[in-house]
């Protein structure tokens, strides 16, 4: 979660390189959407954990607004404070987080990710560190899924994955090799650790 400044810093970095962007410092006026909504997305985290006042509430609105906008033109409902740093999405396409979710860093979302709560309930998935969640994965209810698992493509998972360094894949999610998440995430990310 990010409570100062140099951890905005830190989370903006990881983002950065997550997204394959070890070059550029900066999105591109033009293109560079997915990039620009995760700098919101960190940017309205910050002002909603660490600033008070009356100018920061002006902020905190004014980001809020762009966070809404950009959120429904790439078609993500992805809710601040769910994911920690190396957050990656690599696709425009509908991804729906629940504001319950707690999932660790260097996380990637493929398009048509929907990770949610079931029958009502208020409890959504804690997913671990370094984990993969390809083209249209479903995690549905209170799931814990541990470090360094890939969720292949459209796999629905409703069971814990206690596995660490794991693949699954099929409905409902097996377990399908013992591979981790590795080769699917942004190498940029490990060599700075």
């Amino acid at each position: 979660m990010i409570d100062s400044r140099e951890t905005l810093k830190r989370y903006l970095e990881q983002d950065r390189l997550a997204l394959g962007r070890k070059q550029d410092k900066r999105p591109r006026l033009y293109g560079d959407e997915i990039w620009k909504f995760e700098i919101l997305l960190r940017k309205v985290e910050y002002y909603i954990n660490c600033r008070s006042g009356i100018f920061a509430s002006v902020l905190t609105a004014y980001y809020k607004f762009r966070f809404h906008r950009i959120s429904v033109k790439l078609g993500f409902s992805i809710p601040p404070n769910v994911f920690a740093e190396g957050l990656a999405i690599p696709h425009y396409g509908n991804i729906v987080v629940h504001a319950n979710t707690r999932a660790g860093k260097n996380c990637r979302l493929q398009e048509g990710v929907n990770i949610g709560a079931t029958n009502g309930s208020h409890e959504a998935a804690v997913i671990g560190d370094n984990c993969f969640f390809g083209s249209g994965v479903k995690v549905i209810g209170p799931v814990k899924i541990a470090d360094d698992v890939a969720v292949g493509a459209g796999a629905v998972v409703t069971r814990d994955i206690t596995e660490a360094g794991t693949t699954w894949a099929g409905v409902p999610a097996a377990k399908i090799s013992d591979n981790d998440s590795h080769s699917n995430l942004c190498r940029d990310l490990f060599d700075n650790q």
